[in-house]
């Protein structure tokens, strides 16, 4: 794969070797458009757009394909909105929202082959529900009752990580496996994904991943959501390049998607998956988006951002735009609409009741599934613990 060349760096003689912060706020942000370089296949209007690099990733898409797709968001945005809510009212000791980030979520979530495996960090609900989580195994992580209850194996999706950008070091770390296990070309290649926001870009363990995975030419799909904001922190002072751009410097291509457009983030996450599964990754994509909600529920984002921003942000919201193009672009009636929104009530819900009912764990939880099998010490240590816990019994 060649590296994209359209950017040279200035001559170390140059007024402008070192741009000032007018020329680094200048399409870092754009939250107007996103830049020229902007992947983008469906409007904010809902207007179906020509992108020759990409179109053929899309092909597929018919109206019944971008109503499964509209499903998707919808359901992914209830069953979000209660989680917020369960929170607000206790049941939750955090939520963390994707309000705003389903299209690229969802895009790149359905974009994903069986076998291949993903690495979220902790926002990634759309991508748990394309992988089949239930979204009730997502409660005890928030509620503090586990660690994530599915089978990263059995689902192709790994366990939320807290820690800032680590998921990129252990996703390098699984992709240089299946390259060395001859996993890379043929009709079973598997590839990997990556997901992290803006604000984990400023962490070493990323930049740790992109080395190796260039090293050795990992099958790995770095996807960064770019929402904007790494908590209070503005994109523009993180980078004096936009995100994507980044990638050149580790010597792999980089690309910038509409992350509103659930088609392009579909058709793009095709593309780089592929690139990867036939030899050619890593791959980084800048899915340019919006988090319309707090950073999680501690958050209070109306101290550091401004209405209006948010106000242009919902011109684009990912949802809308599927709908109006399915009305106006094939023609479906309110009644499937209407159906989707009665599936959605249903959905949360079970996520709300599922939550509510949630019995406290074991006392004894903390020493499962530590090791494969249990070494004398910790079971010692799980003996004391209970034995200290039953002294309590009967106190008031």
């Amino acid at each position: 794969m060649s590296v994209p060349q359209d950017w040279t760096p200035p001559t170390s003689d140059s007024a402008d070797a070192r741009p000032g912060p007018e020329h680094v706020i200048a399409g870092l942000r754009g939250t107007d458009d996103g830049g020229a370089d902007l992947v983008q296949l469906l409007t904010p209007e809902g207007e179906r757009v020509a992108d020759p690099r990409f179109d053929a990733y899309a092909a597929d898409v018919d109206a019944e394909r971008l109503k499964d797709l509209y499903r998707d968001l919808v359901l992914v945005r209830r069953f979000d909105r209660e989680g917020n809510a369960l929170q607000r009212q206790g049941q939750l000791g955090i939520w963390v929202p994707l309000l705003g980030q389903e299209a690229a979520q969802i895009g790149a979530g359905r974009a994903l082959q069986k076998r291949d495996m993903a690495f979220p960090s902790y926002r990634e609900h759309g991508v748990a529900w394309a992988r089949g989580v239930d979204p009730t195994e997502l409660l005890g992580i928030f509620r503090g009752t586990d660690h994530g209850s599915w089978d990263p194996l059995a689902t192709g999706f790994h366990l939320y990580t807290i820690v800032i950008g680590n998921q990129c070091l252990n996703a390098t770390g699984y992709a240089m496996g299946q390259k060395f296990e001859g996993k890379v070309g043929g009709d079973d290649a598997e590839a990997t994904i990556c997901f992290f926001g803006d604000g984990a870009t400023s962490q070493g363990d990323v930049h740790e991943g992109f080395v190796w995975a260039a090293v050795y030419d990992a099958p790995v799909v770095f996807y960064c959501q770019n929402n904007q904001w790494a908590i209070s922190e503005p994109t523009e002072r993180q980078t004096r390049v936009p995100l994507y751009k980044r990638a050149q410097g580790y010597g792999f291509p980089g690309v910038r998607v509409d992350g509103n457009d659930v088609l392009a983030c579909l058709a793009v996450t095709r593309w780089a998956l592929e690139e990867c599964r036939t030899g050619n990754g890593p791959v980084l994509v800048e899915a340019f988006t919006y988090r319309m909600d707090a950073h999680t529920t501690s958050d209070d984002p109306t101290r550091y951002r401004l209405a209006d921003e948010l106000e242009l942000w919902k011109l684009k919201d990912p949802i809308e735009r599927v709908r109006v193009h399915l009305v106006r672009g094939h023609g479906v009636e309110q009644e499937f609409f209407d159906g989707v929104q009665a599936e959605a009530d249903e959905l949360a819900a079970r996520f709300r009741q599922f939550c509510v009912d949630m019995p406290p764990p074991a006392p004894d939880r903390m020493f499962a599934n530590v090791y494969d099998e249990p070494s004398p010490v910790l079971e010692a240590q799980r003996e004391q613990f209970l034995a200290y816990h039953a002294s309590f019994e009967g106190s008031v």
